[in-house]
C-alpha cells in the first residue's frame, strides 16, 4: 500500500463518488458544449445558466479537496505523481471555466471539469477498495490464547485471567482445552496438538519434563503445567513479532500509473510553460492563455486515472469467481514474477487430518477381523488417529464389534473388552509396556511404514501382536496436478513442513516436489523464505497454520488455504477460497493477465496525451489545425471509454484448466 493512501477510507470514497456523480449530472445536461453536439436544449428558468458554474464549483470544492490535498503531501515530500497531475488539471478546468463564465473565453468546461473529478473520485474508490487490505493478522494471534487460565493454589483451582498469572504459577490444562502459558508439565499425561506452532500433523505426546506452549491444545487426558514464559516471552508472542516484522518490511513499491503520472504532470507543465512563451512570442498573448490552458485541460487523467485501479477491479472480482480473493493488490502485481513456489504440507498439499493408509494381519490371523476388533476399540475414542482407524473399517465395509470397559490410554493407546478379551490398540510405547513382540512376517511390513514416515499403530489380543494398522496425513489429490502445472509454467515447487524428513520426503516424492524442507520450526520457516529469497529470487509462501504466518508475510506473495487459521488468511495477500492447490497456478495466471492489461491501459493513456499535447499546443497551427480546448476535452473523454471498454476484456479470462492432467491423484501406495 502506498505511503500516501494511509488513512484513506474506501467508504469515504464511495460516498464522494455518488454525491459528485449526482451533482455532475446537471452539469453536464445544462452544458452549453454538450447540448451542441448532442442537439438538445436543456430546460430554462430563471439562473439555469449558472447551474454549471454553481454545481461545478461545489464538485470542485467538495470532490477536488482530497486530490488538492494529495498534491501537497506530493509536491511537500518532491514526488508528483497521479494526485498533482489531478490536481493540476481540475485547478486550471476550474479557472478556465470560470474565466470563460466571466466573458474571457468563449468556451467553458465546466462539464469536463466535474466529470474529471468524478472520474477521479471513482478511480480512487476503486483502488482503495482494491488495496485496503486487512490488518487482522495481530489481532487473530492473540485469540488463539484463552480468556483464562485455571490456577492450582493450595489443592484448590481458581479461574483467573491470562494477565495474573506468573512464573512458576500451576495451572490445570483440561482435555479440549487451550494452554494457556508457556510451561513444563509437573504432572499428568496428554497428546497435545501443536500444530498450530510446529507444524506436525501428529498430536505429541506431553507428560511430566516436558515442554508445552501456549495457545496447544490438550487432547486425550489433562495436564498440570508449571508456568515458564508469559506475556512477550511466550513462543505464541514470538510469532507476533515475525508477522509484525515480516510486514514492516514489506516494500512498497508505487504502481506504474503513479510513474507515469509523475512523467506526465512534468511534461504539462513544460508544454504549458512552452506553449504560454511561444504564443506570447509571436504576439498573440490571448491565444497563448487559451493554448496553455488548453494543453493543461487535455492533460487531465481521465483515462489515466481508471488505467490501474479499473483493471484491479476487474481482476479482483475475476479471482473471487474463480476461488481466489485478491486482499493485497502488490501482492497479484508481484505474482507475475515468481520464480519458486513454497508449500507447506500439513492442511495444504495434504488435508491435516489422518487416514487409515494400509493394514496387515499377522500370519494365521484375517485381516478384515484384525480392523474389526481395532475399529471396536477406538469407536469410543475421541483422538485423530482413533476415528481414522474407524473411517477406514467403515469405507472398507467392516462392521466394528461390540465392545465395553473402553480406556484411554494417554500417549500409547487406547484397550477395550470384545468378545469376552482384552483388546488393545497403540504404538511403540504401549508394544514395550505389554513386552510383546511382533510377528517377523508382521515387522517386515511394518518397517515399511515407518520408513514412509506413516504412524504405525499395533493390535493386541491380550498381550499377543495379530496385527497392525499404517496412519498418515491424506494427500490432496489436487495437489499432483498443481505442482505439474506450476513446472508447466516453468516454476520451481518447495515444500515446507514441521514433520519428520521421512514424512517430507514420502509426500514430495509421490506429489512430485523439486525440495523439501523438513522439521522446521516457525522462525526457521522465515528463514526459509528469506534463503530462498537470496540472490533477488521472487518467492511465494503457499500455507494454512499459525505456523505459516510469519513466511506468508515475508515472502514476496503470501497464499494462504481459505479454510485455514483467521492469522494465516490475514497475513496472506491472496487467498485461495477453495482450498485447492491448483488456484495457485490460477492466481498467476491472473496475475500475469492484469498486468498485460495494466500495461495495455497506460499505453493507450499516455499514448493519447503524447500526441494529443502538442496538437493541443498548436503544433499544428501552421496548418491551419487547431484543437478547440472542448473537442480535447471531448476526446480525452472517449479515451477514458476505451481504457475502461479494454478493462472489461479481461472478464473473458479463464483460470480454471478441466484437463486430464487436473484430474490426476497421487500414485497409490502399496498396501
Amino acid at each position: 500500500m502506498h505511503n500516501k493512501h494511509a488513512g484513506h477510507d474506501p467508504e469515504a470514497f464511495r460516498r464522494q463518488f455518488w454525491i459528485v456523480l449526482l451533482l455532475t449530472v446537471p452539469v453536464v445536461v445544462w452544458s452549453a458544449e454538450v447540448q451542441m453536439w448532442l442537439g438538445y436544449t436543456a430546460p430554462t428558468f430563471v439562473g439555469s445558466e449558472w447551474i454549471p458554474a454553481l454545481l461545478g464549483t461545489v464538485v470542485f470544492a467538495y470532490g477536488g479537496r482530497v486530490f488538492l490535498i494529495g498534491a501537497r503531501t506530493e509536491l511537500s515530500g518532491r514526488l508528483p505523481g497521479m494526485m498533482t497531475l489531478i490536481s493540476l488539471a481540475i485547478v486550471v478546468a476550474f479557472a478556465a471555466s470560470w474565466a470563460a463564465t466571466l466573458g474571457v473565453f468563449a468556451v467553458d468546461v465546466w462539464w469536463e471539469l466535474a466529470t474529471l473529478i468524478t472520474v477521479m473520485s471513482l478511480g480512487h474508490w476503486l483502488e482503495m477498495r482494491s488495496i485496503m487490505q486487512a490488518q487482522g493478522a495481530l489481532s487473530a494471534l492473540a485469540e488463539l490464547l484463552p480468556d483464562s487460565a485455571e490456577r492450582v493454589t493450595d489443592g484448590q483451582v481458581e479461574t483467573v485471567p491470562l494477565r495474573d498469572l506468573r512464573l512458576g504459577d500451576i495451572v490445570l490444562v483440561r482435555p479440549g482445552t487451550r494452554v494457556p502459558a508457556d510451561g513444563e508439565v509437573s504432572d499428568g499425561t496428554a497428546d497435545v496438538d501443536e500444530s498450530m506452532i510446529s507444524g506436525e500433523s501428529r498430536p505429541v505426546t506431553k507428560e511430566p519434563g516436558d515442554k508445552v506452549v501456549a495457545g496447544t491444545v490438550a487432547a486425550g487426558g489433562s495436564l498440570r503445567v508449571q508456568v515458564t514464559a508469559v506475556g512477550e516471552q511466550t513462543a505464541l508472542s514470538g510469532i507476533m513479532r515475525l508477522v509484525a516484522e515480516a510486514q514492516a518490511s514489506q516494500s512498497r513499491a508505487q504502481i506504474l500509473a503513479d510513474r507515469a503520472a509523475a512523467l506526465l504532470f512534468f511534461v504539462a507543465l513544460a508544454s504549458g510553460v512552452v506553449t504560454l512563451a511561444v504564443w506570447i512570442a509571436i504576439g498573440r498573448p490571448e491565444d497563448a492563455l487559451i493554448r496553455t490552458a488548453t494543453v493543461l485541460v487535455i492533460a487531465c487523467p481521465h483515462a489515466l486515472g481508471l488505467a490501474i485501479p479499473l483493471v484491479v477491479a476487474i481482476s479482483t472480482t475475476l479471482g473471487a469467481r474463480n476461488g481466489l480473493l485478491v486482499k493485497d493488490r502488490l501482492a497479484l502485481e508481484r505474482a507475475k514474477d515468481l520464480q519458486v513456489i513454497i508449500f507447506d504440507k500439513t492442511g495444504t498439499l495434504t488435508r491435516g487430518e489422518p487416514v487409515l493408509a494400509a493394514t496387515a494381519a499377522a500370519t494365521g490371523h484375517d485381516e478384515g477381523e484384525m480392523l474389526a476388533l481395532a475399529a471396536a476399540v477406538e469407536a469410543d475414542s475421541e483422538h485423530p488417529l482413533a476415528r481414522a482407524i474407524v473411517r477406514g473399517a467403515e469405507q472398507r465395509g467392516i462392521s466394528a464389534a461390540s465392545a465395553t470397559a473402553f480406556e484411554s490410554l494417554p500417549g500409547r493407546g487406547a484397550r477395550a473388552t470384545v468378545d469376552g478379551r482384552q483388546v488393545h490398540v497403540g504404538g511403540p510405547r504401549l508394544l514395550a509396556d505389554l513386552g510383546a513382540a511382533i510377528p517377523p512376517d508382521l515387522a517386515a511390513r511394518t518397517d515399511g511404514w515407518n520408513e514412509e514416515g506413516q504412524t504405525v499403530l499395533y493390535l493386541f489380543d491380550e498381550k499377543e501382536v495379530i496385527g497392525a494398522v499404517a496412519v498418515e496425513d491424506e494427500i490432496r489429490p489436487e495437489s499432483v496436478a498443481a505442482v505439474q502445472r506450476l513446472h508447466k509454467m516453468g516454476l520451481r515447487v518447495a515444500m515446507i513442513t514441521g514433520d519428520a524428513q521421512a514424512v517430507a520426503d514420502s509426500v514430495a516424492r509421490r506429489i512430485g516436489i523439486d525440495e523439501v524442507a523438513a522439521q522446521v520450526l516457525p522462525a526457521d520457516k522465515a528463514d526459509a523464505v528469506k534463503r530462498f529469497q537470496s540472490g533477488g529470487v521472487r518467492v511465494a509462501m503457499v500455507g494454512d497454520g499459525v505456523n505459516d504466518a510469519p513466511a506468508l508475510a515475508q515472502a514476496d506473495v503470501g497464499i494462504a488455504i481459505g479454510a485455514g487459521t483467521d492469522v494465516a488468511v490475514e497475513s496472506a495477500g491472496i487467498v485461495l477460497v477453495r482450498n485447492d492447490p491448483r488456484d495457485v497456478a490460477a492466481a498467476i495466471d491472473l496475475s500475469r493477465a492484469t498486468y498485460r492489461k495494466m500495461i495495455q491501459n497506460l499505453v493507450w493513456a499516455t499514448g493519447y496525451n503524447v500526441i494529443a499535447i502538442p496538437v493541443a499546443a498548436g503544433v499544428l497551427a501552421p496548418w491551419g489545425l487547431i484543437l478547440p480546448m472542448s473537442i480535447g476535452a471531448l476526446v480525452m473523454s472517449i479515451s477514458t471509454i476505451v481504457v475502461a471498454a479494454n478493462a472489461q476484456l479481461l472478464r473473458r479470462l479463464r483460470l480454471r484448466s478441466d484437463d486430464v492432467a487436473d484430474r490426476l491423484t497421487p500414485e497409490p501406495r502399496p498396501a
